[in-house]
């Protein structure tokens, strides 16, 4: 009897062992440190993001006026590798560095070389990341909408604030509530703990996810809707938003085709 007890017990300790061996270890691009891209002299600043885990969706402090059935359709434990995300939101001169015009030749919602670009489409902003990785040999994408939150929740060092780091809104963002109705310059508020700028407020965000309702819980290694539904993920509302679009869960649509005066993006780099 106690024979057999010594060999439960050593099969009970080999399978925790092999259960620690298979904790989640991210992968690593080359460069595992901030880096600046030079390439079409646009200067280009990219924050390194550290891959791990974490609840993306709506965890207990991005809780808004929503039944709980929706709620539980947008939270999921997520695994991420490791990747770089730009520090500011794509600015109206890096793509005219890049794709040679301007995307608004008005820029009615705020114009300059520091101002984020807008009026962009999804199609649009993916030829933007062709022609920068083409130049550059680099995997320049959109970022998925886990990478995206992930970043916004300030990745390992993440703050569990509503806002991309601050539950002081106007810390962090330019919204409807100080915006003055238009966009502003890139950077000029608060960072998040990644020290990035403007993941709430400024203009919305276009992630490289076909939009659907809720999120496939069994999807949670480096997840990507294919699901086609001729919607586009949009993240972290904008200057036009109230509080509650700005919340690092919350998430719009728009088709790829769509422009408006509030929706931008920033670019992430997969490897390197």
């Amino acid at each position: 009897m106690k024979k057999l007890l010594y060999v439960l017990t050593g099969l009970c300790l080999l399978a925790s062992c092999k259960k620690e061996e298979k904790s989640f270890v991210p992968k690593e691009p080359k460069l595992q440190e901030d880096y600046t891209e030079t390439t079409f002299g646009i200067n280009m600043e990219m924050v390194y993001v550290k891959g791990g885990e974490f609840i993306m969706g709506m965890t207990p402090e991005q809780e808004w006026d929503y039944p709980d059935s929706i709620i539980k359709k947008y939270i999921r434990k997520t695994k991420l590798d490791s990747y770089h995300i730009g520090k500011y939101e794509v600015t109206q001169a890096q793509w005219k560095a890049v794709m040679e015009s301007d995307a608004e030749p008005t820029y009615s919602s705020g114009k300059g070389d520091d101002y984020p670009v807008y009026y962009v489409s999804w199609n649009e902003a993916q030829e933007f990341c062709k022609k920068l990785s083409e130049q550059t040999g680099k995997k320049y994408v959109l970022p998925t909408e886990a990478m995206w939150e992930y970043a916004a929740r300030g990745g390992v060092h993440e703050t569990k604030t509503q806002f991309a780091g601050s539950n002081d809104i106007a810390e962090v963002a330019w919204y409807n509530g100080n915006s003055n109705h238009t966009a502003h310059p890139v950077g000029k508020k608060k960072a998040n703990a990644l020290g990035i700028y403007d993941m709430s407020g400024n203009v919305w965000e276009w992630c490289s996810d076909w939009w659907t309702f809720g999120y496939d819980k069994a999807d949670d290694y480096n997840p990507q809707s294919s699901i086609d539904t001729k919607t586009r993920v949009h993240r972290g509302g904008c200057w036009f938003d109230d509080t509650v679009n700005c919340r690092v869960s919350d998430r719009r649509g728009y088709t790829s085709s769509s422009r408006s005066f509030e929706l931008g993006f920033r670019v992430a780099c997969s490897s390197k």
